[in-house]
């Protein structure tokens, strides 16, 4: 990580929280929350006053963590950096969670609650009195708990690497082989990832037991039978049900699964091949080289200003600044956590976005994704309220995934036109392979944690039957370890638990989005923007209508976007 933050802008000074402060020093942070406690808030003008040096305060904290965390997933292998880190998880962290209830429950019991105005505060109002009613103090040592042994998983996967082509490379850099038009190379380099990766079997079952325990409990400490029901509660998940996940599950089953095992029948076929394998997936069908847009990841974020330039002059403005103060981490390196995201400065209010690039066209769309992310978290940073300048992951994703769709028309930027066109049908191609994905990690999700006390056998049994459920037509004869394994590489199974199901709604909206598109461009990108401004200042459903979507991510929705993909997939 390059930026520097003492020469990023910081247009928002602080009112409350004093300017030099260390904010990794909990006997400096304390006297703000203790005034925040004693303060009087019986009056409106008190409680919005209080509320709003309650946000800048959590604002500075939640950045000195981003910081810590940025620093350390840049560089896993760096001790100081993972000390910083685990100092913070460890010795603020905890505290917050208990200053923070404590804050909480004066807001609820503040008689000026009911004099705030209804339709700028229902949002906070709701968050608020969820937070209090499934908060358990016994419970921070087992959060803090968690974090650190999901940490685990970062680690180990970060330091991986095999011995390929003459030299080391990390499992992401092997993810290039698999667009390689040499069959036997596709071959062999994912059974040595597979086979590097069923090496830490063992190692990887034992952390998610751990995480399945220490989530088990922590439901049970709040009340819950179980962490799938709690973690509903938790991730503010107000206006659906798991029932309605299943909705999902069966309508992705039904609809999408046919047209993703199509277009993998119509794969073989272009291919020659009698069956296709796991390796065969990626790869142009047609045997065309490995499209390799860019080489560095200064060509990949140029190029990415160059396609806003082109869709928006505002959105590729705020890009470039990104670009100039250092935001960005891009190239794939050793020691380098895996995974990409967007992590947001909360009291600069400015976007940092990491990622693993190694050249691909995947990195293309992961770069415009995590650029949608940016662009959410720069519309929405005027908010005075925290809490209103983060939506709810469900329309956050729909940030991202929209971007990916609506900038495919200036791909232009990296790609000859054929490739560009290639790339497009490689994207489409690549939602209809995700959607059956997300049903299959979130029913699994589902599974694992209504099912205590299951073995790891029972577990890998689940894993396959929803590979029977929602899974292609590749053979995995003589692979059978890898398959009953393959979820091992889903990280948001050990860091962040039934955060799943979100991609598979956003994706949806962002395909609404996409077909609002091809009819309006302008229209579509002005829905996309106006969505966006609200940041999480609205229920999850006006969020989607703001941008005039449906919110719903059943049999309606999905049966219609399936037929739309076909006819652009497969046109008869």
């Amino acid at each position: 990580m390059s930026f520097d933050l003492a020469v990023l802008p910081r247009e928002f000074p602080r009112a409350f929280v004093p300017a030099k402060i260390d904010l990794g020093d909990w006997t400096q942070i304390e006297p703000l929350f203790n005034e925040l406690e004693r303060r009087p808030i019986d009056t409106r003008e008190a409680l919005e006053r209080w509320l709003l040096d309650w946000s800048e305060l959590s604002a500075a904290i939640r950045q000195e963590g981003s910081v810590r965390r940025i620093l350390m997933t840049c560089q896993t292998d760096d001790p100081e950096r993972e000390r910083s880190y685990f100092h913070f998880v460890e010795h603020i962290v905890p505290r917050l969670a208990e200053r923070h209830h404590r804050l909480n429950v004066r807001y609820v019991q503040s008689p000026a609650r009911k004099l705030l105005p209804r339709e700028r505060y229902t949002v906070l109002d709701r968050k608020i009195e969820n937070a209090t009613k499934i908060f358990r103090e016994e419970n921070i040592p087992l959060q803090t708990q968690e974090t650190k042994t999901s940490q685990k998983y970062i680690k180990l996967m970060g330091a991986v690497t095999v011995q390929f082509d003459g030299r080391e490379q990390t499992l992401q850099q092997m993810g290039a082989y698999q667009e390689d038009p040499n069959r036997e190379k596709r071959q062999k380099a994912w059974e040595l990832v597979a086979e590097r990766r069923l090496r830490e079997r063992d190692t990887l079952n034992k952390i998610y037991d751990e995480l399945i325990e220490l989530r088990q409990k922590i439901a049970r400490n709040a009340g819950f039978a179980n962490f799938r029901d709690y973690a509903f509660s938790e991730r503010e998940r107000f206006e659906y049900t798991p029932e309605d996940c299943f909705a999902y599950h069966e309508a992705v089953e039904r609809w999408i699964v046919p047209l993703m095992r199509d277009l993998q029948e119509a794969r073989r076929r272009r291919m020659g091949l009698g069956k296709l394998c796991p390796w065969d997936l990626s790869v142009d069908p047609e045997g065309h080289p490995p499209m390799r847009p860019f080489k560095t990841g200064a060509e990949l974020s140029n190029g990415a200003a160059a396609i806003f330039d082109k869709l928006d002059p505002e959105l590729a403005s705020q890009f470039r600044n990104m670009i100039e103060f250092s935001l960005l981490d891009l190239e794939n390196r050793k020691g380098k956590a895996p995974g990409g995201y967007q992590s947001f400065l909360n009291e600069h209010r400015l976007p940092f976005i990491f990622m693993n690039a190694v050249g691909l066209s995947n990195d293309v769309r992961t770069m415009l994704h995590e650029a949608g992310h940016a662009f959410h978290s720069l519309a929405a940073r005027t908010d005075r309220l925290l809490a209103y300048r983060h939506a709810p992951l469900e329309f956050c994703e729909v940030a991202s995934m929209s971007m990916e769709l609506l900038s495919a028309p200036y791909w232009e930027v990296f790609y000859a036109k054929e490739e560009a066109k290639r790339a497009r049908y490689e994207h489409l191609e690549g939602i209809v392979k995700l959607l059956p994905w997300i049903a299959r990690i979130d029913a699994f999700q589902h599974w694992v944690y209504t099912h205590p006390g299951h073995a790891v056998a029972e577990r890998e049994n689940c894993w396959v039957e929803l590979y029977r459920r929602f899974g292609g037509i590749e053979s995995w004869d003589g692979y059978e370890s890898a398959l009953r394994n393959e979820w091992h590489r889903q990280l948001h199974l050990f860091t962040g638990p039934f955060y799943y199901i979100e991609y598979g709604i956003a994706q949806l909206g962002a395909l609404g989005l996409w077909e609002q598109s091809r009819k309006d461009a302008k229209a579509a990108l002005q829905a996309y923007r106006r969505a966006l401004a609200l940041g999480g200042s609205r229920p999850l459903s006006e969020l989607f209508a703001a941008a005039e979507l449906p919110f719903d991510f059943g049999e309606k929705t999905i049966s219609r976007m399936a037929k739309t993909l076909r006819a652009e997939l497969l046109p008869s």
